[in-house]
């Protein structure tokens, strides 16, 4: 084993030591994510998700290529190891990978 110095940075989680702790961010990993899906200048909402909103595969028109929503809703899985208050949200969208709808990229979106 080899000792490397304090740690920093590890699987896109940046650690910061403190007096009473560590801290974990990943606030790189959320800015490469909003690039991704193009929503960089976009405004914030309070609530990742609507109180009470239920989401089914008969939400309206199927997507027809789900690649960029699969790898957006496993990317908001991701972050939810910083973010637990995004939990439920991404929980949800996440039922949703087989078949998705533009309502649920929509959803994916507002997370975002």
């Amino acid at each position: 084993m080899k000792d490397l110095a304090t740690l920093s940075y590890f699987l896109g989680l940046e650690v910061i030591s403190s007096f009473d702790g560590y801290y974990l961010s990943l606030a790189k990993h959320s800015s490469n994510l909003l690039s991704k899906a193009d929503i960089t200048d976009n405004k914030t909402v309070s609530t990742p998700f609507e109180y009470n909103a239920k989401l089914t595969t008969l939400d309206g028109e199927p997507i027809s290529d789900a690649t960029r929503y699969r790898q957006l809703v496993s990317s908001l899985i991701y972050l939810t190891v910083t973010r637990p208050d995004i939990s439920d949200a991404v929980s949800m969208v996440s039922k949703l990978m087989d078949a998705p709808c533009f309502v649920h990229y929509a959803t994916v979106l507002q997370i975002l």
